[in-house]
């Protein structure tokens, strides 16, 4: 039994309607800055526990520093995740099973995701000192740059993201009007592109 309607597909979970392009236009914008936000409450917790994040840290600089990995995040957890859950809860005698085969998953994206931005962004210099992290030294890391702990955390947002998160965004911005909706979603955009400029300047 899928867990949209086709009411809710006309209010935009449809990849072929204009406010589903429109809505996650507005989603990467926002969590690129709440992502930022999410991972400043998840490094204090990490350094407390483990003492590993530096304190000249991007993380503690701005708090309104867009971290475009959670941009990214949100769109992959609405193009792949959604559809990927629609398809588990439909094929599994159990939501609780989906859920289970969903997590796993999605802890597998999250260390391909990882992986890529520190292959293309995180490359060891001449000293082959890492300049934004250095995971090779703890347990669990895969290639010195992805860490399966951050992994299995990223998957926990990203589920809930795409179990709950999403679905009650989509379904509260079909509440507003399709001409007020539009306006915000321009403003949020320009604003997002404003502010990028002025913080990647």
């Amino acid at each position: 039994m899928p867990l949209l309607t086709r009411e809710d597909e006309l209010h935009g979970y449809a990849p072929d309607a204009f406010a589903f392009w429109r809505n996650l236009a507005v989603y990467f914008c926002v969590f690129s800055v709440v992502g930022h936000w999410m991972e400043i409450a998840y490094c204090l917790f990490m350094d407390v526990c483990f003492g590993i994040v530096d304190d000249d840290s991007l993380v503690w600089d701005d708090p309104l520093y867009p971290f475009l990995a959670y941009g990214v995040g949100v769109v992959v957890c609405v193009v792949a995740l959604v559809p990927l859950r629609e398809r588990l809860v439909a094929k599994r005698r159990t939501l609780a099973g989906a859920g289970a085969q969903f997590f796993l998953i999605a802890v597998a994206v999250c260390l391909v995701m990882e992986l890529g931005m520190g292959f293309m962004l995180n490359r060891p210099d001449a000293l082959g000192e890492y300049p934004l992290w250095d995971n090779s030294e703890l347990p669990f890391n895969v290639l010195g740059q992805a860490w399966l702990v951050n992994d299995v955390a990223l998957a926990a947002v990203a589920m809930l993201y795409t179990w709950v998160v999403y679905p009650l965004c989509q379904k509260l911005l079909a509440k507003v009007p399709l001409r007020v909706m539009n306006v915000l979603a321009l403003v949020v955009v320009v604003g997002f592109v404003a502010l990028c400029a002025v913080k990647f300047s």
